[in-house]
C-alpha cells in the first residue's frame, strides 16, 4: 500500500463517517421521535421511548389525509421516471452506439441541459401548463419532472453504453435483430447497473420535490406528499410527534427503493472497464 492509499484511508473513513453521522442522525432523531407520546417528546426529545406508539402512524395517515397524496406521489414520480427512463436509455443508445453527422451536437445539448438552473424555469413552465389547461393535473408536474432529468440520464447511459464492445451489435445483426430488438434485448439489460443509478436519483427527486408541485398543483386531489406533509405540519404544529410520524412513512418508500436496487447500483459503482 503506497503512502497516498495510506493517507487516503487516514482522512477520508473519518471524514465519510462524519458524512453518515450528519446524515443519520436527523433521520433518527425523527424516526425515534414518531414511536414517542406527546409527553416524552415534551420532557426529553432525545431519550428513547418507554413504548412504541404504532398508534402515531395510523393518526397521523388519517389525518394528514396521506392515502390521496401517496397515490398522487406514486403516479406522479413513476410516470416520470418511466418517460425519463425510456426516452433518456433510447436517446443514449443511439449517441453512443450510432455516428451520425450531428451527434456532438446533439449530444453537447445535453450536457447544456444539466446547466440550466431547474427553478430558473418555474414561471415559464407555469405559463406554458397554463396555456396547454394542463395545470392541476398529473401531466403538470410529468412532463417538467421528465424534462429536467432527460440530460443526466443521458449523460450517465451514454457513457456506460460507449464503453461497451462492439460485438455486442454485430453478432446480433448476423443473428437478423433489428436496431430495437438490438436496444431492448442486448444493450438494456448489460446497462442495468448503470440504470438503477438513474432510477434511484430519479426517484429520490421526483418524490421529494416540492417547489414545482406548489405552483402547479393547487387542488388538494392532485397534490403530491411532499405538499401534504408541508400543509399538515402548519395545521398540527402543536403535535410533534405526529409530524415525525408522517415524514417517517413518507420516508419508507425511499428505503425500500434503493435497498431493491442496492445490488445493481454496487456493481454499477464498482463495475471495471467492458472488455471485449
Amino acid at each position: 500500500m503506497g503512502k497516498a492509499s495510506r493517507w487516503t484511508i487516514i482522512l477520508g473513513y473519518p471524514f465519510l463517517i462524519l458524512f453518515s453521522l450528519f446524515n443519520l442522525v436527523p433521520i433518527g432523531y425523527m424516526i425515534i421521535g414518531s414511536f414517542k407520546t406527546e409527553s416524552e417528546y415534551a420532557r426529553n426529545p432525545l431519550s428513547l421511548p418507554e413504548s412504541l406508539q404504532w398508534s402515531n402512524f395510523a393518526r397521523a395517515w388519517e389525518i394528514a389525509n396521506m392515502d390521496t397524496y401517496f397515490v398522487n406521489s406514486i403516479l406522479v414520480t413513476f410516470g416520470a421516471l418511466l418517460l425519463t427512463v425510456l426516452l433518456g436509455s433510447l436517446t443514449a443508445f443511439f449517441l453512443a452506439r450510432f455516428q451520425f453527422r450531428l451527434r456532438s451536437a446533439a449530444y453537447a445539448l445535453f450536457l447544456i441541459g444539466m446547466l440550466v438552473p431547474i427553478h430558473a424555469t418555474l414561471i415559464p413552465i407555469f405559463l406554458i401548463m397554463k396555456d396547454l389547461s394542463l395545470l392541476n393535473t398529473h401531466w403538470a408536474l410529468i412532463l417538467p419532472y421528465t424534462a429536467f432529468h432527460i440530460s443526466l440520464t443521458v449523460f450517465i447511459l451514454e457513457g456506460f453504453m460507449r464503453g461497451l464492445p462492439k460485438d455486442l451489435e454485430e453478432s446480433a445483426v448476423m443473428d437478423g435483430a433489428g436496431i430495437f430488438r438490438i436496444y431492448w434485448s442486448i444493450i438494456l439489460p448489460i446497462t442495468r447497473p448503470a440504470l438503477a443509478t438513474v432510477i434511484i436519483l430519479n426517484f429520490i427527486y421526483n418524490w421529494n420535490e416540492y417547489l414545482f408541485a406548489l405552483v402547479l398543483v393547487s387542488t388538494d386531489a392532485i397534490k403530491t406528499l411532499p405538499l401534504g406533509l408541508a400543509n399538515f405540519a402548519g395545521v398540527e404544529t402543536a403535535s410533534m410527534t405526529l409530524q415525525m410520524s408522517a415524514l417517517t412513512i413518507a420516508l419508507v418508500p425511499i428505503i425500500i427503493f434503493y435497498l431493491a436496487l442496492q445490488k445493481q447500483l454496487v456493481t454499477g459503482m464498482t463495475a471495471g472497464a467492458v472488455k471485449g
